[in-house]
Parts: C-alpha cells; sequence; structure tokens
C-alpha cells in the first residue's frame, strides 16, 4: 500500500483519499496500486455500500507523475495504472467523487467512471492531453462523448482548455457544486445516504446502468431479468417485509 493514499473504513463507507500534498496529489505506480487493492476490497466485500473518492489539501489531482511514471521503465498491460483502469468499468460498488482544486488529467477522466460527483466552488477542470503529445485515457474518448456530447467533448479533449465547476455543472460532468466549507459535508450526506439502501439492489442498479448501450427491448428484457433475481433474494423478500410490516403498524395507529 502506498503511504499516499489513506484508506478508511466508516461503516458501510469506504474512503480513499489521495495524501500527497507536497505533489499536488499526482498519482504515482505505488498510489494506483494502493486504489486498486482498495476497491478490490470494497468490490468483494458486500457490506461495503459505496466508495467515497476524495483528496487531502487545495487539490483534488495533478494528474499523472509523469517523472514516476519513466523511473518504471516501458508500462506494460500488468502496470498498476493499466490494472486500475481496467478494473473501474467493472466495479458494481457504486463510487462517490468529493473534488476541489485542480482535477488534471485522470483527475477529471476518473470521474466519468464516478456514480455521484460533488465539486467545490473552487473546482477546475483540464484534459491537456493533446498537449503533453499524448492522447486520452481511462476510456475518455468513449465515456465523455457519452456525457457532455461528441462536440463538447471534442472541444474538451483536443483543445484542452481548463473549465470550473459551474461549467462541468452544466455539462452533466458533476451533479453539484456546493462552497469548499460544504463539501466533505454534503457527500458525507450522500455518503450516508448510500449507506442506507440495500447494498445489492444498489450493485444490481449499478450494473444495468452500466451496461453497454442496446435496444430498449434489450434492455427492457435485461432489467426483467435482474428483477427477478432481486426479488427472489433474502434481500428483498426482507425490506419488503420490514416495509409491509411498517405500513400495517402505521394503519393501525390510524
Amino acid at each position: 500500500m502506498s503511504d499516499f493514499v489513506i484508506t478508511r473504513r466508516e461503516g458501510a463507507i469506504l474512503h480513499l483519499r489521495l495524501d500527497r500534498v507536497n505533489k499536488k496529489n499526482a498519482l504515482t505506480q505505488d498510489m494506483y496500486q494502493a486504489l486498486l487493492d482498495g476497491l478490490n476490497d470494497a468490490e468483494a466485500d458486500d457490506s461495503i455500500h459505496a466508495v467515497v473518492f476524495s483528496a487531502e489539501g487545495d487539490t483534488f489531482c495533478a494528474g499523472n507523475d509523469l517523472g514516476d511514471f519513466l523511473r518504471h521503465g516501458e508500462l506494460t498491460p500488468q502496470a498498476p495504472v493499466f490494472q486500475l483502469l481496467k478494473r473501474l468499468p467493472q466495479l458494481t460498488v457504486p463510487l462517490v467523487a468529493s473534488v476541489q482544486g485542480m482535477a488534471i488529467g485522470i483527475g477529471t477522466t476518473l470521474l466519468l467512471h464516478c456514480d455521484l460527483i460533488y465539486a467545490a466552488e473552487d473546482a477546475v477542470f483540464a484534459l491537456p492531453f493533446v498537449d503533453l503529445a499524448l492522447v486520452p485515457e481511462a476510456g475518455s474518448s468513449l465515456l465523455l462523448p457519452q456525457t457532455v456530447g461528441y462536440p463538447k467533448a471534442a472541444e474538451l479533449l483536443l483543445i484542452g482548455e481548463p473549465f470550473n465547476a459551474e461549467q462541468a455543472l452544466q455539462m452533466g460532468l458533476v451533479n453539484g457544486v456546493v462552497t469548499n466549507s460544504r463539501l466533505q459535508e454534503v457527500t458525507a450526506e450522500v455518503a450516508a445516504k448510500l449507506a442506507a439502501k440495500p447494498p445489492q439492489a444498489l450493485r444490481r442498479s449499478k450494473a444495468l446502468l452500466k451496461q453497454p448501450v442496446e435496444s430498449t427491448s434489450a434492455r427492457i428484457d435485461r432489467e426483467l431479468e435482474v428483477f427477478m433475481q432481486a426479488l427472489a433474494s433474502d434481500e428483498a423478500q426482507r425490506v419488503i417485509a420490514e416495509k409491509a410490516a411498517g405500513k400495517a403498524t402505521t394503519n393501525k395507529a390510524r
């Protein structure tokens, strides 16, 4: 595990917090491995309802530490960075992100794999891959057009100019913009709401949302299959029985 990623369990929520403040939370291979380990643990643990990404300091993530990448020599598919990027779209555990300050490169493309994203008013996003003579990563050439539309995605990826939190909200890249002082509070409230939900229903719903594009008819069939599995589960039987009992008690009180 990296010393620069704080992993903390809080009830049904796993927190993964970047803590490399002196380097603006730029990611190293060791940090990627720590994030991957945390996500794998969360995915394997049904008692974890969500993972929250956050960061210490005034910057969410300045992107990759390119010096660290160069020191590791030629990257292979087994490198932690690639293992993490391949893992993200496979996850069913909900991902929440809390973003302040700069979110550069992977600091932004990581968010395309998150389900609920909240940005502080001072958040600034940028995708400067072309300026570095590189190309988009983390599936962003596919996911960004799906999120913001092709014309805007082309502008963000080809021109690469920074954009602020309000612009990210208008594009649909984040769920909300809040003051810096309330960012942690709002993220905690959202995480608490997820923690109160039936975990398997959460994961099944996310898995459906993340399915590749298909016809409406095919999606209805897929939903029906998963719905019947969910209905037969112990979790659904328990929740339905609890709600029925609660309704009966309310009716008697009347």
